[in-house]
């Protein structure tokens, strides 16, 4: 049973859709007839206004967790942010009208959602939802869930408290300029170290790392210092165990795995965009734009062909077309159209490993 809604709902809508596997040039289609997915009962309908898509995105769409992936013809897309137009009849804590974003799949590779967020709606869980705090456009919102509830899960499972020191590989990607952020802000961090190429270091600096080491230029193994966490968000397990402290910990998100490092496969949970909404509020943890960014929803196999070049560095934004005026000034506010050169904002997030 669902809630109706005050707003007329089509039953067809636009989604980007493959039915067989392969790189989204050749697979990802946009289909004009698609059904505009049911509310479960726990679920709310969300009209979506920003999406972002992730390394698992093309992953999946490659076939390369089918044995455990949704039936295709499949709509891509795990990131959203929209707006609330139908409620299921479990549904407590959020109401039509309210503003939300979330990573849509609570097992990023168990059985993710067959319609994803690359669609003008999309039905997700409520418990995966947050509110979008206020004081970010849409297309920020949208950039967050996934990368930034990736790389608290990894620091909450190392056990990373306020005093430790930790080094961060790939510090400029989707994943690492979040861990980078919530290590220093939330946590405590008494050093945070991380690597990036010779461009990205003022990056790294300005998100607060102490330490941006170049790794065109050195090797962070051969560095004197051993850190109580290594975060690898980029597949370096065997170089990450090298620089850890005797008695500290290992984490990453792209294996093979090198003991004694552990690896971990994303839960997703709105409460933890909840638990950090205070911090992006204040703007102490901040989303990264990369200003070749958003792509226009007609422009999706664009966004994934950028992605799949990896040098994007961060987040490969989407944002959806016909929207009001007020819904465009809530997706690019002004200094995102260039009025503004914050360096925490010019950067992309679509470097997310999983």
């Amino acid at each position: 049973m669902e809630i109706p809604s005050s707003t007329p709902i089509p039953s067809k809508m636009k989604a980007w859709v493959y039915g067989e596997y392969g790189n989204a040039s050749n697979v990802l289609k946009l289909d004009s007839n698609v059904t505009v997915p049911q509310v479960k009962e726990d679920q709310v309908l969300i009209k979506v206004v920003a999406a972002s898509i992730n390394p698992v995105d093309a992953k999946r769409m490659l076939g390369m967790f089918k044995a455990s992936d949704s039936p295709v013809p499949t709509v891509p897309g795990y990131d959203v942010a929209g707006v609330v137009v139908k409620v299921g009849i479990q549904v407590k804590r959020l109401k039509v009208g309210d503003e939300v974003y979330g990573d849509i799949n609570e097992k990023a590779l168990d059985h993710p959602k067959q319609y994803g967020s690359l669609a003008e709606y999309t039905a997700v869980e409520e418990s995966l939802l947050a509110l979008k705090p206020k004081n970010l456009s849409f297309a920020e919102a949208a950039s967050l869930p996934l990368v930034m509830e990736t790389a608290h899960e990894g620091l909450e499972r190392t056990g990373f408290s306020a005093g430790k020191s930790i080094l961060v590989l790939g510090g400029a990607g989707g994943v690492g300029t979040q861990i980078i952020q919530l290590a220093k802000h939330v946590f405590g961090a008494s050093t945070v170290a991380a690597t990036s190429s010779t461009s990205k270091l003022e990056l790294l600096k300005s998100l607060g790392a102490d330490l941006a080491i170049d790794y065109t230029k050195e090797n962070f193994e051969d560095l004197p210092e051993k850190f109580d966490v290594v975060y690898d968000a980029v597949g370096q397990c065997d170089r990450a165990v090298k620089a850890v402290k005797e008695d500290g910990g290992v984490v990453t998100i792209a294996g093979p795995v090198t003991p004694p490092a552990f690896i971990f496969v994303l839960t997703s949970n709105g409460s933890v965009l909840d638990k950090l909404k205070p911090y992006l509020e204040s703007g102490k943890v901040k989303p990264v734009l990369d200003p070749k960014g958003p792509f226009p929803f007609s422009q999706t196999t664009e966004a994934f062909s950028y992605l799949e070049t990896s040098r994007a560095v961060g987040k490969v934004l989407e944002f959806r077309i016909g929207l009001t005026s007020a819904a465009t000034y809530q997706l690019f506010r002004p200094w995102q159209l260039g009025t503004s050169q914050d360096p925490r904002l010019l950067y992309d997030l679509s470097g997310c490993h999983i």
